[in-house]
């Protein structure tokens, strides 16, 4: 059985390397990796195919940066020519970004079976770029993996019971595999901490692109007490041209999964705009500030381990100051999701 997995930002790459791993494991399905290129910088992309062992993708259709509509059309319009060339019986798309919606309409249109891993998250917050994909993808594939029971209840709520499987979340999976080869002590090729300090990520449109937004944000930051790592991501770093930065934000170039778990492992607290990255700091029990104004993963804000500030400067401040948690439930699964994911695959597939 043919299977191809299309990739091509950050979290899908994470993704990938647990399913790619679990694939390997059996001899009767082939899988065909294509990469949209929609992540293309070095230090978001290429480093995570070498240090998470994905195997190199067979394709990259090199799209680039572009609007969202001319991105995601150049995106069908290559991967329909993949698809033609190599005849799958599935194509797996993952996530929420433009790759996920352009991999599931080419498959679709071409009546190839499409798998949605990472399906039923909602945030309900319609001009999210990435609630509008995840809709659209998990009303048009056919079979889709589920990381959390809410996330089976929403399914069902809209219809999609019969086609949907809880598997768990697939990025506990990586997590776990990579988290033994870190220590208090590992290397850091980006940065080495001689002080406690704070994760902070920022990266979504609603932050990047709303300038009152984003000058809120680094204000906040200016008024913490202690130091802030920050991985800039290439979008945000075009806005801060003309934004003050103050001395205890140490902006560094984005990391690799590993560099970035090694920080993480080792931070106070996370303050972030990421929805993969308010997971990572559950699943390591970091406490999380969330810098939008809703989350999909609402399991997260249980007993205090996440709060949803926005852009608030009194709420940021006021969170960052609250104590770790004293406990927590597991809603994420076993580490095991790519396991029931290739079986879910196998099983529909007969």
């Amino acid at each position: 059985m043919k299977i191809i997995t299309v990739v091509g930002a950050r979290p899908q790459f994470i993704k990938a390397s647990a399913l790619s791993r679990e694939i390997r494991k059996h001899a009767g399905i082939d899988e065909v990796i294509v990469h949209t290129g929609q992540h293309y910088d070095i230090n978001m992309s290429e480093v995570f195919f070498r240090e998470l062992d994905i195997p190199a993708p067979h394709y990259n259709l090199e799209v680039g940066s572009e609007s969202h509509g001319k991105q995601t059309g150049l995106m069908m319009e290559r991967i329909e020519k993949v698809l033609l060339k190599e005849k799958p019986a599935w194509v797996i798309v993952l996530g929420d970004t433009n790759s996920t919606i352009a991999g599931a309409l080419a498959a679709t249109k071409l009546n190839i079976k499409v798998a949605h891993v990472e399906a039923g998250l909602r945030s309900y917050n319609r001009a999210m770029p990435e609630e509008i994909n995840r809709i659209a993808t998990d009303h048009i594939a056919d079979l889709l993996f589920v990381p959390t029971r809410n996330a089976m209840n929403i399914l069902a709520q809209e219809g999609l019971k019969k086609r949907s499987v809880l598997t768990g979340d697939i990025m506990y999976d990586t997590l776990k595999y990579y988290e033994n080869l870190l220590n208090k002590d590992s290397g850091n090729a980006f940065y080495k901490a001689e002080k406690p300090y704070y994760l902070a990520t920022i990266h979504r449109q609603e932050n990047t692109d709303n300038p009152v937004r984003l000058k809120n944000i680094f204000k906040a930051f200016s008024l913490i007490t202690g130091n802030i790592v920050l991985p800039l991501h290439p979008r945000t770093k075009k806005y801060l041209k003309t934004l003050p930065v103050s001395n205890n934000v140490n902006i560094i170039e984005p990391t690799g999964y590993l560099n970035l778990l090694h920080l993480l492992k080792n931070c106070e607290k996370v303050l972030t705009d990421s929805g993969g990255l308010q997971k990572e700091a559950f699943f390591l029990k970091k406490p999380c500030i969330t810098l939008r104004e809703e989350t999909e993963w609402i399991e997260t804000l249980e007993d205090g381990w996440n709060h949803v500030v926005g852009d608030n400067i009194t709420l940021i401040l006021e969170k960052i100051r609250l104590k770790v948690p004293e406990k927590q439930e597991q809603f994420f699964g076993d580490g095991h999701a790519a396991t029931a994911i290739v079986e879910g695959l196998l099983k529909y597939s007969t």
